[in-house]
C-alpha cells in the first residue's frame, strides 16, 4: 500500500500519523510518501521518521517528494492521502489574519475555523486542495483523503461537494470531549464504560447524550456542578460551560475556539467580558511562536539522544486506514456531507457525526434533528462556511463580503462598510496566496 502525507513538514503530526501506522501490522509494510514544499522541513521529518521506522523493525519504506512539480508523483497510486497543510504558514498569512482585523477593532483568539481569519484561511487553502484533487483524479482516483486541515468544515465540504474525491474530515476534539468534561467536574469515576452521542458541526458538535456504564443520564449531575466552575476566576473552560447553562449541552472544541464563534464573549463595548470568561485573545499566534521554538529544541534533542520508541497515539488516521484494510469495523466522529444525516441542518453542510469505517470506506450514521437551539447555533457558523465555499467556487468577492457580514463575531462588532474595507485590505495583503476575485 501507499500512504501519502501532504504537508509532511509538519513533523510532530507526521510523526504521530506515520508512527502510528508503523505500530499497525496491517499498515507497517506500506510506502509512506512524504510531500511538502519546504525542503528543509521535509528533511527533518524524513530523519525523524526513518529513525522511528528503524526502531519499529524497519518495515515499509519512506519516500520524499518536494515541490509542486513532484506532487503528482507523491500521490501516484496512493491508497490513502493524509492532508495536513497550512497555506501561508504563520508568516505571512496567520499574522495578516490577526493584525489587519485588529486595526479595525476586531479581536480573535484562534482564527483558523470561523471568523474573518477562518474565512481567509479557507479561501487560500481551497485552491491548493482543489489542485490536489485534480492530481488525485488522475493518479489515485479511489484513494481516501483524511483531511486534518482547518477550517475543517469549509475544506472538507468543498472537497465532498465539488471534487469527486472520497474525503472525511478528522478532528480529535470529538475523542477527548466527554473525558475533559468529566475530569473537570471531578466525575472521573464515570469515565469507564460511558456511552455518548456527539453530533453537530466541527468544533461545535454537541454532546447530546452522556450516560454511565449502567445507562444513567449524567447531564443532571453535570448541570449541578457547573456553577462552581463558572464562579472560579481561574477556570479556563467557561465558554463551553456557559453553553451547558444556556443551551443545555456541552460542545466538542475548547472555549478559546468557541469564544469567537458567536457574538457573546468578545465585545469591544464590554471589555470586561474578556477577563470574566478568560478569553485568550491572540492565542494562536502565541502558540505558533511557542511551537516553532519548542520544535527547534526538540529536534536538536532528538538528534542528540536518538528517537525513543513511538507509542500509538489516539489520532484517528491509523485506525481508519487499518479498518479499511482489514475490514474490521471502527467507529469515529467524522466530518461528512450532511445529506439528511442531521435533519434540521442543510443538506450541503459539512456535519460532524458518528461514522462507521470498514472495508468499503466511511459510512456516516443518521442522527435526526438536533435540539432546535443547537441547530440554530450551528447555522450561524454554517452560513459562513457555505458562503466561503461559494466565494472560492465562483471567485465573486461579494460572497467574501457576505461571509464576513454574516459571521456572528464580525457582524456584531463592525458595520457593513467597515467589513468590506477590511476584507479588501486582507485580500490585497494576501497577494498571490489568493486567486483573483471579481
Amino acid at each position: 500500500m501507499k500512504i501519502t502525507f501532504m504537508g509532511a513538514g509538519s513533523t510532530i503530526f507526521a510523526r504521530n500519523v506515520i508512527g502510528d501506522s508503523l505500530c499497525s501490522e496491517a499498515l507497517r509494510d506500506s510506502e509512506f510518501a512524504l510531500y511538502d514544499i519546504d525542503g528543509d522541513r521535509l528533511e527533518e521529518s524524513r530523519i525523524i521518521l526513518e529513525a522511528i521506522r528503524a526502531a519499529k523493525g524497519g518495515y515499509g519504506k519512506i519516500s520524499c517528494y518536494c515541490g509542486v512539480e513532484n506532487r503528482k508523483e507523491a500521490l501516484r497510486g496512493a491508497n490513502f492521502v493524509v492532508n495536513a497543510i497550512q497555506v501561508g504558514g504563520y508568516e505571512p498569512c496567520t499574522v495578516i489574519d490577526f493584525e489587519i482585523p485588529k486595526k479595525y477593532g476586531l479581536r480573535q483568539t484562534i482564527a483558523d475555523t470561523l471568523g474573518i481569519g477562518g474565512i481567509m484561511r479557507g479561501l487560500r487553502t481551497i485552491p491548493v486542495m482543489d489542485a490536489f484533487a485534480a492530481d488525485m483524479r488522475e493518479v489515485c482516483p479511489d484513494a481516501l483523503m483524511l483531511n486534518y486541515t482547518n477550517p475543517m468544515a469549509i475544506l472538507s465540504g468543498y472537497m465532498q461537494r465539488y471534487t469527486g474525491i472520497q474525503t472525511v474530515g478528522l478532528c480529535h476534539s470529538v475523542q477527548v470531549c466527554s473525558e475533559i468534561l468529566l475530569q473537570q467536574l471531578g466525575m472521573q469515576d464515570k469515565l469507564d464504560g460511558r456511552r455518548e452521542l456527539i453530533a453537530g458541526i466541527n468544533h461545535m458538535a454537541w454532546l447530546l447524550e452522556i450516560r454511565d456504564k449502567n445507562g444513567n443520564d449524567l447531564y443532571p449531575e453535570i448541570k449541578q456542578r457547573i456553577d462552581a466552575c463558572l464562579a472560579d476566576p481561574d477556570f479556563k473552560d467557561k465558554v463551553r460551560f456557559e453553553y451547558i447553562k444556556h443551551f443545555g449541552y456541552y460542545c466538542t472544541e475548547s472555549s478559546e475556539h468557541n469564544a469567537e464563534y458567536n457574538m457573546f464573549y468578545i465585545k469591544s463595548k464590554y471589555p470586561e467580558l474578556i477577563e470574566k470568561y478568560n478569553v485568550p485573545l491572540d492565542e494562536y499566534p502565541r502558540r505558533c511562536i511557542n511551537q516553532i521554538n519548542s520544535w527547534k529544541e526538540e529536534y536538536q534533542q532528538m538528534l542528540k539522544d536518538g528517537v525513543k520508541e513511538h507509542q500509538r497515539s489516539f489520532e484517528y488516521a491509523s485506525y481508519i486506514m487499518e479498518a479499511v484494510v482489514t475490514n474490521k469495523p471502527y467507529k469515529i466522529g467524522g466530518n461528512v456531507l450532511n445529506n439528511g444525516l442531521i435533519t434540521n441542518l442543510p443538506a450541503e453542510a459539512c456535519v460532524e457525526v458518528p461514522c462507521l469505517i470498514d472495508g468499503r470506506g466511511v459510512h456516516p450514521c443518521h442522527v435526526g434533528a438536533l435540539p432546535v437551539q443547537c441547530a440554530a447555533m450551528n447555522m450561524t457558523n454554517i452560513n459562513v462556511q457555505l458562503l466561503t465555499i461559494e466565494a472560492a467556487r465562483t471567485l465573486k468577492k461579494e460572497h467574501i463580503y457576505q461571509a464576513a457580514m454574516l459571521d456572528p463575531h464580525t457582524g456584531s462588532e463592525l458595520d457593513i462598510d467597515t467589513i468590506k474595507k477590511m476584507v479588501d485590505e486582507l485580500i490585497e495583503a494576501h497577494g498571490d496566496y489568493l486567486p483573483k476575485y471579481h
